[in-house]
């Protein structure tokens, strides 16, 4: 069964190389990885033409910065694995847990899976009180609209059988992906399930970019996709 791993990647120099070697250790693992470049303006897309083109199966390069939602557009229209699973660049996800997150889909139980990073008993970093109050709040409120009971809807670690998430049309090009894939997978008669994951997060100063106005985008988006379409 061949994974799809998609890596929407901007300005992420200090790790790119990390998380790809990272994944490139799993075994037992047929996996595609797809990196997509976003117009990075630092190193990003030189380390990833000099060091890891060769690494990897396909490389994406966005003529123009267009967000996170239009960088794994492309990887899943350039996708051919059974599952597509999304990978930030960073290393606030551990690729150990791909296989937690594939066996619900090996297994021919689910059709989706979202990790969480507020379940079970793996490593997680103590972080910002507010970022993860804001994280549950956001979940809780597209929970409401979905009549999903997911723990964590704005996660980054996500797996999909390929067909389901191909036949879903997406339109969000930053973060707003989360929220829409979301409200769109739940009018859909799917199995989804959810598994704790380990999470290692960084501070703004270490490059988080997801911030408090994305916060109201994803608002709008769970409004807009449940009520709307």
């Amino acid at each position: 069964m061949k994974i799809s791993v998609i890596i929407p990647c901007y300005n992420e120099e200090k790790t790119i190389e990390k998380i790809v070697n990272k994944i490139l250790e799993l075994k037992d693992l047929d996996l595609e990885i797809i990196i997509i470049d976003d117009n990075s303006n630092d190193s990003s897309k030189n380390i990833i033409e000099t060091k890891l083109k060769n690494k990897v199966h396909k490389v994406i390069n966005n003529e123009i910065n267009s967000g996170k939602g239009y960088s794994i557009r492309k990887g899943i229209e350039t996708a051919t694995g059974e599952f597509i699973l999304i990978q930030d660049a960073d290393l606030e996800y551990d690729p150990n847990d791909y296989y937690k997150i594939l066996e619900p889909l090996k297994s021919r139980v689910a059709d989706v899976v979202y990790g969480s990073r507020f379940i079970g008993s793996d490593k997680k970093r103590v972080l910002y009180f507010w970022h993860t109050l804001g994280n549950k709040f956001l979940t809780l409120f597209s929970n409401i609209f979905t009549n999903l009971n997911l723990t964590d809807m704005e996660v980054g670690y996500k797996a999909f059988k390929s067909e389901i998430l191909k036949n879903i049309d997406l339109k969000e090009n930053r973060f707003g992906f989360e929220p829409e894939v979301t409200a769109k997978i739940s009018k859909k008669n799917l199995l989804i399930y959810e598994v704790g994951i380990s999470y290692f997060g960084r501070k703004y100063v270490d490059g988080k970019k997801i911030t408090w106005k994305d916060g109201f985008s994803a608002i709008r988006c769970i409004i807009k996709y449940n009520l709307f379409g």
